[in-house]
């Protein structure tokens, strides 16, 4: 809500609330399922390019051992790595989905002005 750091304890810890403005990391239950699906959209896409770009390069002998290596490691690091910014940029479009009333109890600082 405020873009300060610290929403995160650790890689995979969330807190449940902004340090700084109060506002709740998770609004709705299952509300994970939209990061989980942006880190599968980036992985896939990472996937596809690194593919394509492997046999585009070696062709017409590709190297399959080399390329099913590279494609492991992207299915492996690119979802751990990508994880807080997936929580994160989830986090951004479920706010403009949905931006703070204030029942949601956050520091009325850093609330929008209200058109009322």
């Amino acid at each position: 809500m405020c873009g300060n750091r610290g929403m995160f304890d650790g890689w995979f810890a969330l807190r449940d609330r902004c340090p700084t403005c109060n506002y709740p990391t998770t609004r709705v239950d299952d509300q994970w399922i939209g990061a989980f699906g942006i880190n599968i959209m980036v992985t896939f896409t990472l996937l596809v390019f690194v593919i394509a770009a492997g046999f585009t390069v070696t062709y017409p002998n590709p190297p399959i051992p080399v390329l099913m290596t590279l494609t492991v490691a992207v299915a492996v690091v690119v979802p751990v790595g990508f994880y807080p910014i997936s929580k994160s940029l989830w986090s951004g479009i479920d706010l403009a989905m949905r931006p703070p009333e204030p029942d949601d109890d956050i520091d009325p600082r850093f609330l929008p002005p209200t058109g009322r």
